[in-house]
């Protein structure tokens, strides 16, 4: 427990080192406790910059200025951002030790699409954390006959999916000793997983993980079944029709699937129609549903229906 306390202090003051100089010494007065917590670091031009914690956003001192947020950019890309445009555009920016960077400011719009963002108006840091383990005790309940079943991870938004997806990614891209290492290739449509930086991922996605990054799921998968051969197909939130299609031509070329979606559990997902669909086709046989409990989070597994 110490040690994963340590952790979170360390990747808290990782990615307060990439805060302009005046933001990062108020970022590192900030209690141990809180920075264990300490989820996003928020900054907005003209107002004090915020930690958010798990109760809500913490307030400290000074205001933002536009400067800072051009600075921030700076360290971000390493003053490299004509290298960076392509997500800058997206309103994200990948940064070295696998965290991410969102932000808010004047689209630049040429023939109707965004080139890129200018006079930046806002930026968060969300300190990723890597829970390394958390899906060993999981991963060989989500076995069927010996081979993994497709799975859908299931929780309202915050409540640890993506966390959950990258070490099940890992897990099943190593192998352990009772099961063999599976090919996955990882649809990263927003950076969020494997946080690639420089096609390296900056978090553990496994050995025998290809990631696809800041491409659509819809457009994706058809890549990543002609190029790739993959036996699992992994990507985060499902949201929209084009990515159900995807899904069960996946599905029905025998690549098996893991994938999350927002739903407390399987009743919510039952009442909404976009996915109640794809139950109906038996694309997913099993779903991992997050709660949260007074000691953390807890995982568990369930049939879907026929």
């Amino acid at each position: 427990m110490a040690e994963r306390q340590e952790k979170a202090v360390a990747r808290y003051e990782a990615a307060a080192a990439y805060l302009p100089s005046r933001l990062r010494k108020l970022a590192l007065l900030l209690p141990e406790e809180e920075k264990k917590r300490a989820e996003e670091f928020r900054l907005r031009v003209g107002q004090p910059m915020t930690v958010l914690l798990p109760e809500g956003e913490l307030t400290l001192e000074g205001i933002v200025n536009p400067e800072e947020l051009e600075t921030l950019c700076n360290l971000a890309t390493e003053f490299s951002r004509y290298a960076a445009v392509e997500t800058m555009r997206e309103g994200y920016l990948p940064v070295r030790g696998g965290f991410r960077i969102g932000l808010c400011g004047t689209a630049v719009m040429k023939d109707g699409i965004n080139t890129n963002l200018k006079d930046l108006s806002s930026a968060v840091i969300r300190i990723a954390r890597e829970q390394r383990g958390i899906a060993d005790p999981l991963v060989s309940r989500l076995f069927r006959d010996g081979e993994f079943a497709s799975t859908l991870i299931l929780s309202p938004p915050g409540g640890g999916k993506t966390t959950l997806l990258r070490d099940m990614v890992r897990c099943l891209s190593d192998g352990a000793p009772e099961r063999e290492a599976k090919r996955v290739s990882l649809i990263d449509e927003r950076g969020e997983v494997a946080v690639i930086y420089r096609g390296e991922p900056q978090m553990d996605v496994g050995m025998h993980t290809d990631v696809l990054d800041a491409c659509p799921k819809a457009l994706g998968i058809p890549i990543v079944l002609r190029a790739m051969n993959p036996q699992i197909i992994a990507l985060d939130e499902i949201t929209v029709r084009e990515d159900l299609k995807a899904v069960a031509m996946a599905s029905g070329c025998g690549v098996r699937l893991l994938a999350t979606i927002h739903a407390a559990d399987v009743a919510e997902l039952l009442q909404k129609p976009l996915y109640a669909a794809l139950l109906e086709d038996r694309v997913f046989r099993l779903a991992v549903r997050i709660t949260r409990t007074e000691t953390g989070r807890a995982y568990e597994v369930e049939e879907l229906p026929c």
